[in-house]
C-alpha cells in the first residue's frame, strides 16, 4: 500500500493534536471523505478524523517516504 502524506495548514481547535507546517500520514477512509474529513495519525500516534481543509496534499519522493516510514517504525519500537 502506498503511503500518502499531507501537511497541516490549520490546527484551530486541535492545537494539542496537530502542529501546523508538519507532515501527517493519511489513513484512507472513504466514509470520512464523503463528510469532508480526513483520517491522519496525529501527535498521539493514533489515527483520528479532522476537517480536510486543515490539510494540503503534498507529493514526496519515494526515498523520503521510505525514510519517514523507517522513522515511524523505529519510534514504535
Amino acid at each position: 500500500m502506498r503511503k500518502h502524506f499531507v501537511i497541516c495548514i490549520d490546527n484551530r481547535g486541535y492545537e494539542s493534536s496537530l502542529e501546523t507546517r508538519k507532515l501527517y500520514e493519511v489513513i484512507p477512509d472513504r466514509v470520512a471523505e464523503k463528510h469532508h474529513q480526513i483520517r491522519v495519525i496525529d501527535e498521539s500516534g493514533e489515527d483520528y478524523l479532522y476537517p480536510e481543509e486543515y490539510f494540503a496534499p503534498i507529493r514526496l519522493p519515494g526515498v523520503i517516504k521510505e525514510k519517514l516510514e523507517l522513522t515511524r517504525l523505529l519510534t514504535v519500537l
